[in-house]
């Protein structure tokens, strides 16, 4: 690793009181009441909500874990940065039934639809999700960043820049949120960009690149045979977490509803989709360019997950690399600060206000503030255990995703799309759910103490994308099946929530928030999925 020079300092400094200008100017408008602190007052634009969808998804752990997967020979992977399909979904399929239900939060949206039991049951493990999968793993990769930047102690570069961006999160609320985002956004994209441009240059161009690595290493898809990654569960499993995580999680689904309108926000969903194909060029690319450097002995790096801070700092010049810096920065504070107050909002609406529905408003705000802390504590907690699960940062975040995403997933779209979904069936499936995930997460934790050959170890060990497979078919059974049991919602419960209960009315107004342009701007982004899973099938 190269030291930071001084014109690195400079422009990392300029882009820093950019920053802190913005939260400010934010942070002097007064935020008393829920709808502004949480929901930036539901007046956000497209461009913004595209851009803040983009950054919040965008964390250190893509920026070290994705580049880490395209040094470690872990291509397959690649499929969860090509869900920008299930973000289109959020903006045309699920987005209509949000709006039209005026939800602050997606536990509150399962109360509106189900009951007060299923916005329980969701808002506490969600609190959870967190801190097993965004603060901790964010907090780890951005610890790895800025030790490796600022040449620091691990922990030092953790915490303080927890503290940093805590600070303008708590004060700012969600409008400092968003629009330090689209800044942050812009930044990660420039500085990335320009060392996956640097990267291909000094490795010779993507014909050399492939020559070194072999177009078999390129190849995302594998027989159904690989102990690995068998491409049919891999399919499945990332499919059904990428329904949780894009079109049901309270993070990604909290900068669509702040926008102004049902076009803006559908708008913000296909950019934000857009956005999301980048992450392939700007950080899974650099990391092929730093195995192949490496390959050539021109690079050297102890894990892959080193790959692209140590890429970075041996081939950008000075400046350039402050630029990336700046962005790893971004990136690390971006990811935090949509998880902070996504956390404070899910604890302080659906769990605090359900206990103390007399609070003023004020107060309200102020609950949310020290939830935030309290649940970046705890993330900071569960930071050792990151590494027992998993040898890859990014396949750890997937691994424990598919053990929470199946019950939500499956709730959310029999909700939505079948009337004779229930309450008594959502909440067996959930709470059924949850119990059956977390006993899988932690029986695989503990398995090198169970006896081999026993059918609680064959549990354990099962493959964790196989196991997404039938995780999600048992949820879906549960759902239907205790919803039989019951008798169907009735039709005022229904009322605009389902695809059954939409009346004429609401057709028309759904069908008059876009035109041809924004039909046009999906099928651009369905054809360069398409055409980036040709590229890596290795044909």
């Amino acid at each position: 690793m190269k030291s930071l020079e001084t014109l690195d300092w400079i422009v990392i400094a300029i882009y820093f009181l950019i920053l802190l200008g913005i939260a400010w100017w934010v942070i002097r408008k007064k935020q008393e009441d829920t709808e502004d602190y949480f929901l930036a007052g539901r007046n956000i634009g497209w461009f913004v909500v595209g851009a803040s969808i983009f950054a919040s998804n965008i964390g250190s752990e893509h920026v070290v874990g994705l580049a880490g997967n395209g040094a470690s020979d872990k291509m397959p992977l690649l499929i969860y940065e090509l869900h920008s399909w299930i973000v289109l979904m959020l903006g045309w399929v699920f987005l209509p039934y949000y709006a039209r239900s005026g939800v602050f939060t997606m536990p509150e949206f399962l109360e509106r639809r189900f009951d007060a039991r299923s916005r329980w049951v969701l808002s506490v493990v969600s609190l959870v999700a967190y801190v097993l999968t965004k603060v901790s793993v964010t907090i780890y990769a951005g610890g790895i960043v800025v030790s490796a930047l600022l040449g620091i102690e691990f922990w030092v570069g953790a915490v303080s820049t927890v503290v940093l961006t805590g600070i303008y999160t708590v004060l700012g609320g969600m409008r400092a949120v968003v629009y330090t985002e689209t800044i942050q956004a812009i930044v990660l994209v420039l500085g990335a960009a320009t060392l996956t441009v640097l990267g291909l240059n000094a490795v010779g161009g993507w014909e050399s690149l492939t020559e070194t690595v072999t177009p078999e290493y390129l190849n995302m898809w594998r027989p159904n045979s690989d102990p690995d990654y068998p491409w049919l569960p891999l399919l499945l499993t990332s499919s059904i977490v990428g329904i949780w995580y894009w079109c049901t999680d309270q993070v990604i689904v909290q900068r669509v509803l702040t926008a102004r309108n049902l076009k803006e926000a559908r708008r913000g969903t296909i950019f934000g989709a857009l956005l999301k194909l980048m992450p392939i060029f700007l950080f899974l690319i650099p990391g092929v360019v730093a195995l192949a450097l490496k390959m050539r002995g021109e690079l050297d790096w102890d894990t892959p997950d080193e790959a692209f801070p140590v890429l970075m700092s041996n081939l950008l010049p000075a400046g350039l690399r402050g630029l990336v810096a700046a962005g790893l920065l971004a990136a690390l504070m971006s990811s935090l600060a949509s998880v902070f107050n996504s956390c404070s909002t899910l604890f302080t609406l659906d769990i605090y206000k359900k206990l103390h529905p007399t609070k003023p408003e004020k107060e309200l705000v102020r609950i949310g503030q020290i939830a935030t802390v309290v649940v970046v504590f705890m993330g900071i907690l569960w930071i050792p255990i990151i590494t027992m699960l998993s040898d890859g940062l990014y396949e750890y975040l997937q691994k424990v995703q598919s053990y929470l995403a199946p019950p939500i997933a499956a709730i959310f779209l029999l909700g939505i799309f079948w009337d004779r979904i229930n309450a008594r069936g959502a909440f067996a499936t959930l709470v059924g759910g949850f119990i059956l995930g977390f006993v899988k997460l932690f029986l695989e934790l503990s398995q090198d103490s169970l006896t081999d050959g026993t059918l609680i170890h064959s549990f354990a060990t099962i493959n964790w994308l196989v196991f997404g497979v039938y995780f999600f078919a048992i949820c879906v059974c549960l759902a239907i099946g205790f919803s039989l049991t019951a008798p169907k919602p009735s039709s005022a419960q229904l009322a605009g929530l389902t695809m059954g209960s939409v009346t004429a009315e609401q057709k028309a107004e759904n069908r008059a928030s876009y035109g041809i342009g924004d039909i046009l701007a999906t099928l651009l982004v369905l054809g360069v999925i398409a055409f980036i899973m040709i590229s890596f099938s290795g044909v």
